[in-house]
C-alpha cells in the first residue's frame, strides 16, 4: 500500500500524520512529499520511508498512489501561501488514489458543515480512515 503524505509550510501536519501512521500501519510505504525542504525533512524525521520536495515529485508520485493524505489545500491551486502550484493541485485531483483531506480553515478556504476539531483530532480521524480503506 503506497501512501503519500503531502504537506508544506513547516510540515507540522505531515509530521504528525507520518508518526501516527507508522505506529498503527508500519507495513505501509509512506512517501513524504513536501512543498518545501523543511516540510519534507520534518516528515522524514517522523519516519517516512521516502521523501522528496517540490512540484515534480508530487506530480510523478500522485499517479501511482493508493492513498493521498494532506490538508484540503493540496487540491486548491496557489494555496498554502502559493506553495501548491496549479499543476500540483491538478495531479492530486486527477489521481485515482483515495484522497483523505484534512479540513484546515485557513488561507481563505473554509469548509462548512464540519466540526471544528483540533489538528490532532483530525489526524486521528485521517489515520482511522486509512485503516478502514486498507481493511476493505
Amino acid at each position: 500500500m503506497k501512501i503519500i503524505i503531502i504537506d508544506g509550510q513547516g510540515g507540522k501536519m505531515g509530521k504528525a500524520i507520518v508518526e501516527q501512521l507508522k505506529k498503527s500501519l508500519p507495513e505501509c510505504e509512506l512517501i513524504a512529499l513536501g512543498t518545501n525542504s523543511i516540510a519534507t525533512s520534518a516528515m522524514l524525521k517522523a519516519g517516512a520511508d521516502i521523501g522528496a520536495t517540490g512540484e515534480s515529485p508530487v506530480i510523478f508520485n500522485c499517479a501511482g498512489a493508493d492513498i493521498i493524505i494532506g490538508p484540503l489545500a493540496i487540491v486548491i491551486a496557489n494555496s498554502l501561501w502559493g506553495e501548491i502550484s496549479p499543476a500540483m493541485a491538478q495531479a492530486v485531483g486527477q489521481s485515482k488514489a483515495h484522497k483523505i483531506l484534512i479540513p484546515v480553515n485557513r488561507c481563505n478556504n473554509t469548509v462548512v458543515g464540519i466540526k471544528e476539531l483540533s489538528l490532532n483530532e483530525y489526524i486521528q480521524l485521517a489515520v482511522q480512515q486509512v485503516r478502514q480503506i486498507i481493511e476493505e
